[in-house]
């Protein structure tokens, strides 16, 4: 009993303090310790082992693979009926391509021997024909670095990545001179390395192996990508460039690496090739999974040890900080009336007081801020509902009114068959009309509206009235109230016109602004005097739910602008007697089409 009350009363932090450090950081940190020394010595041990052994594998395949074409060489060098066939005077085509039918030396070996894929003699010969085994050297060939050297070189063999005149690809080929005739004449042998043969002994390597010439050009690789590139394409160690054997750590394309680099010098050559293997620290960790196992079941068993030890000490928390849990899933549900009874003078004893405290005081405020809510949202949803249902009902007898009387008017005076026409634009004005509700509809289907009825007071007005309707397209899809551009259009026509006999000009305009969209509507009619502007302004100014204006198209676009996007989309009037009015608004974005 002594020893649970000590640790009830015992600070949370050192509690867990104590138990962690006793029942799981010292076994881990040991545990670690010791599988980090022992993954790391077998890991090195078996990477430097395998590279080693990989370097001289591919060293001795290669350097069988080259004796081939490096014999054959020799036998060709020697071989009289080659040279003659190669130098002799031709008096005609048909003599020099039966000396080439009859001479099939070349042919056997590039048959017999897979590791060349093919042989051409260079030797100037103006009497001769190119046939890819004999080639006349043009000024182009003899300025070859490849060609000189070979020249220079008298006899001994070379090894460079050349290009194939028959395929027009680069490969790897034995190149040495030979005294072609006794006149002096020189001749270049090229003998052709089997690319397959040479990508066989790369191709078994797990790790990235190159062949590279005195050039540092790569000539074989077991990487898709690098055979004919420039070594110094890789982003790596200078010491690889300079040639210099042995193996070294460095960075290879960013990532740590351990580089083997091995000479191969073919016997009388006067170059050789270089055989690099490139092993990455992460491809060697692949190795260690014997050891990661045998650590996971250290690990695990150190878990296992600490897991019993933790428990024996959370068992002392686990209870009282259950009976919290539950309470607090009590409350969470929406329980407010259980009480809770933790004992102790720790953290867990001292909360569970705090909670309790706590509860009630939300609980008392949860209920003032619920009732305070609901008869707010009453309030506001009975205002909103008795506004929008007034101002639908005030648009709609408005313009049906004046709009018939037009149409009449019209037929009065006019007689004429044309009438039809208005009386279509009404009865769409009238349909859109009695379908809006509350919603919003899109920006586009405003302005057909805006237009339908523009071009029926135009038929009414004929020349007395042009209007332009100017939209940005990428508003065409922005949602905006039913009838809310209409009315304004409405106004400038009617006061526009009003004592005036050489017309009125409408101008819609609507622009993309930041967030939302600018509209105005503008007229070059007869205006409004400052004194009456000033009225409209005052009247717009007044609450929503204040006394009712006779202007029942301003007041009521002006009211549901201010419900549905607060003052700053009030509507902005400027006019000048004898020049125009200019309405303006703005819409935000945002307000989704219903």
């Amino acid at each position: 009993m002594f020893l649970f009350r000590m640790m009830n009363d015992m600070k949370m932090k050192k509690k867990l303090a104590l138990t962690f450090i006793s029942a799981a950081v010292l076994p881990l940190v040991l545990s670690g310790l010791f599988l980090t020394g022992k993954l790391r010595e077998i890991v090195i041990k078996d990477a430097l082992t395998q590279i080693s052994n990989n370097v001289e594998r591919v060293q001795k395949r290669t350097e069988e693979l080259l004796k081939v074409p490096l014999d054959i060489s020799y036998r060709l060098t020697v071989d009289n009926r080659m040279k003659r066939v190669a130098t002799q005077q031709y008096e005609d085509y048909a003599d020099v391509i039966q000396a080439y039918r009859e001479y099939t030396d070349i042919r056997d070996y590039i048959q017999l021997y897979k590791e060349i894929s093919g042989i051409r003699v260079y030797v100037v010969n103006p009497g001769a024909l190119n046939n890819w085994e004999f080639i006349q050297p043009d000024e182009r060939i003899m300025a070859k670095t490849w060609y000189k050297e070979a020249i220079e070189q008298k006899g001994l063999a070379g090894w460079n990545l050349i290009k194939d005149e028959q395929s027009g690809s680069e490969q790897l080929s034995l190149i040495r001179s030979f005294s072609a005739d006794s006149l002096g004449r020189k001749g270049v042998l090229a003998i052709n390395i089997d690319q397959r043969q040479l990508s066989s002994i790369l191709d078994q390597e797990s790790f990235t192996t190159m062949i590279v010439d005195n050039k540092n050009r790569i000539v074989g690789s077991n990487e898709a990508g690098y055979w004919g590139r420039e070594l110094s394409e890789m982003d790596g160690d200078q010491q690889i460039l300079s040639g210099q054997e042995g193996s070294y750590d460095t960075v290879i394309n960013g990532r740590d690496s351990k580089v083997v680099v091995a000479s191969l010098e073919p016997e009388n050559s006067w170059n050789g090739l270089r055989i690099i293997s490139i092993f990455t620290y992460s491809d060697m960790m692949r190795d260690a999974n014997r050891v990661i196992r045998l650590g996971a079941i250290v690990i695990t068993a150190s878990l296992i040890f600490a897991a019993v030890l933790i428990y024996a000490f959370a068992s002392l928390l686990s209870g009282r900080l259950l009976r919290l849990s539950k309470h607090m899933t009590r409350v969470g549900s929406g329980s407010w009336e259980a009480y809770l009874h933790i004992d102790g003078k720790d953290e867990v004893g001292l909360l569970s007081r705090q909670f309790n405290s706590l509860i009630r005081s939300v609980h008392e405020l949860v209920q003032e801020v619920q009732e305070t809510n609901n008869q707010k949202i009453l309030v506001e949803q009975r205002q909103n509902e008795m506004r929008f249902k007034m101002l639908a009902s005030q648009i709609n007898p408005h313009f049906l009114f004046n709009s018939l009387e037009s149409i009449r008017m019209e037929a009065h005076i006019r007689k004429q068959d044309d009438i039809a026409e208005a009386v279509w634009l009404l009865s769409t004005l009238l349909r859109s009309s009695l379908e809006a509700g509350n919603g919003s509809i899109p920006l586009s289907k405003e302005l057909e509206r805006v237009r339908c009825y523009l071009d029926m007071q135009k038929f009414r007005y004929e020349d007395r009235l042009e209007y332009r309707l100017v939209s940005d397209p990428d508003l065409d899809t922005m949602p905006v109230p039913p009838l809310i551009i209409q009315p304004l259009v409405e106004n400038s026509i009617i006061h526009g016109l009003d004592n005036r006999e050489e017309g009125v000009t409408v101008w819609v305009e609507i622009s993309r602004v930041p967030k939302g969209a600018s509209v105005k509507v503008s007229d070059n009619g007869a205006g409004i005097t400052p004194e009456r502007i000033a009225g409209i302004r005052a009247e717009l100014a007044e609450s929503i739910h204040e006394q009712e204006s006779e202007r029942i198209g301003i007041r009521n676009v002006n009211d549901r602008l201010v419900l549905l996007y607060g003052g700053t989309s009030a509507l902005n009037i400027e006019s000048t007697p004898g020049q125009g009015t200019v309405i303006t608004f703005y819409i935000p974005g945002g307000v989704p089409v219903d």
